[in-house]
């Protein structure tokens, strides 16, 4: 049993927050691709295996993040107690972990046609790469948000078989809300990031970060208009985004850096937001 909890703090299989947030936008490029294909049945096993796929990624990756960032989280009150950081679980018997849950999900991959498989084998080194770029730059966010939407071409791919303009605009407006929320979530550890010298965008842009996080949203509403306009059923689409668009405008008034619980509020609060647009793209459907 204590071996089962281990692993479940290791994965973060307690925080679904995480797996939600990586699993939404596959679910987008699925609903994109449905509307054109109108493939029901593959539509739904597809949500299954990119659920699967989005779970046991995103534990893998948690592990990585863990083992490259130990020495980070033994300063870091939030991150200290961790089962690596606090050697409660060797990195050797991690890496086992790490390479078992990699090789259910590349089995999960190739239930896909040859197009999906070569794009999700291109996301891994994006996903190993992200937990070493806040040691280099300022905006691990962006690369945050490179990796965990690269399932929306992987959904629209596995459904159409190619690649074309609407799932490359949402996958640009679903960047910029990664980077809107991620930063978001950076201000819980930002006094501790700052004195171990680890970087991110809410260090960065500290002293202007409503304004940053406003003009990310902004983006990202805007990329989701022009989508809606390659759409056929515009009044749908259109009537349905004002609800993903005011829910960002609540995160921005609900707003506060130095209030750490309501950043992990908001930061959790885009599940709610995934959701949102997963029926705006769903209601091109009617």
């Amino acid at each position: 049993m204590n071996k089962i909890k281990i692993f479940i703090e290791l994965t973060r299989l307690n925080k679904p927050i995480g797996f939600m947030l990586l699993f939404w936008p596959c679910l987008w490029g699925l609903a994109l691709a449905f509307h054109q294909t109108g493939e029901f049945r593959l539509f739904i096993n597809y949500i299954i295996l990119f659920f699967l796929g989005s779970v046991l990624m995103r534990s893998a990756g948690c592990i990585f993040n863990d083992i490259t960032d130990k020495d980070f989280d033994k300063k870091v009150d939030r991150t200290k107690n961790r089962p690596i950081p606090s050697g409660r679980i060797s990195t050797q018997e991690s890496f086992v972990y790490i390479i078992l849950l990699c090789l259910v999900a590349f089995i999960i991959l190739i239930q896909f046609n040859f197009l999906t498989i070569i794009l999700g084998l291109l996301s891994i080194p994006l996903a190993f790469s992200y937990p070493y770029m806040k040691r280099l730059t300022y905006w691990p966010q962006l690369f945050l948000g490179l990796t965990f939407n690269w399932g929306i071409l992987l959904g629209w791919t596995a459904l159409k078989g190619e690649i074309s303009l609407e799932p490359i605009l949402l996958y640009i407006a679903a960047i910029f809300w990664t980077l809107g929320y991620d930063t978001i979530y950076g201000f819980q550890d930002i006094y501790d990031d700052e004195i171990i010298g680890v970087k991110s965008t809410s260090i960065k842009f500290k002293e202007n970060y409503k304004f940053f996080i406003g003009l990310c949203y902004l983006t990202c509403a805007l990329f989701l208009i022009i989508l809606g306009f390659l759409e056929e059923n515009k009044m749908y689409y259109f009537t349905f985004l004002i609800f993903p668009v005011m829910h960002l405008l609540y995160q921005m008034t609900r707003l506060d850096k130095n209030n750490s619980n309501s950043c992990l509020i908001i930061f959790k609060s885009n599940n709610f937001f995934g959701f949102l647009v997963f029926l705006t793209l769903m209601a091109t459907n009617i």
